[in-house]
Formats: structure tokens, sequence, C-alpha cells
């Protein structure tokens, strides 16, 4: 489970405001804020012509991503592939409580890992409190 810190209270907050979205799901990768919401409730979030999208960008300063939460395991492959777009991998597995990630090219790879593993330890954070599972990425 994961544990909400004020700055995230905050953000979810403003999505509240600003589009009358409620979720408990919101994390930061790569220095943008990742709301997930339930598939139903995407296009009212973001709003006609993207107008709430763009008025929570303002107010929080950084670039936001409104996705769709993960209905359990089976959606673990959507999931990651909307938080690292636009870099792609090749396959996702789930062995012993950890999720492989094969990301194909050595590219892929150094892009999804990051500078000093900072990209990693985000997405494996995300993957613990989401899924309560591990990361690996070959």
């Amino acid at each position: 489970m994961t544990t909400i810190n004020m700055q995230i209270m905050r953000y979810i907050n403003i999505l509240d405001r600003a589009s009358r979205v409620k979720t408990k799901n919101c994390f930061i990768y790569n220095n943008m804020v990742f709301f997930a919401v339930p598939k139903y409730t995407i296009s009212k979030a973001i709003g006609p012509n993207a107008i709430n999208a763009r008025k929570i960008e303002e107010q929080i300063g950084k670039k936001i991503r409104i996705i769709e939460e993960p209905d359990g395991i089976t959606s673990i492959e959507r999931f990651i592939t909307d938080i690292v777009s636009p870099i792609k991998f090749k396959l996702i597995e789930i062995k012993d409580n950890t999720v492989v990630l094969t990301a194909g090219s050595t590219t892929n790879k150094a892009a999804l890992i990051g500078r000093n593993k900072r990209r990693f330890d985000e997405l494996r954070k995300i993957l613990m409190d989401n899924f309560g599972l591990d990361l690996k990425i070959i």
C-alpha cells in the first residue's frame, strides 16, 4: 500500500478541484506527475481541449499525465507502457514476485534505468506500491 505524503495529497486535491475526478493513485516518475484514474473518468479528468490538464500543469509547475488505473495484475503491461511511454520495451514477464522487463536494445535499457538508476528506482517503487512486485530490467 502506498503512503501519501503532503505533496501527493496536494496534487490529488488539485485534480479533484479542477476536474471533479477522485483518485487515490498519484505518483511521480521522471519528474512528471501521474494520476491513475478509473477508465471511464479519463476524458473528464483531461477536460475538453485538455483544459483541465493544462490548468493542473500550471498550478503544479510540472508536466502531468492522466492514465488508466490498473485493474490488478492482468493490466500490468498496459500500466507500465503508459508510464514509460515513449520508451518501448520488448516483453514483460512475471516470475517469482518480480516483473522482468526485457528492454530489447541497450538504448531502451539505459532510458528505462536512467542516470544513477533514478528511473529504475521510481518505477520499482510504483510497482511495489500498486502490485507488490519487484522490478528487474534485462
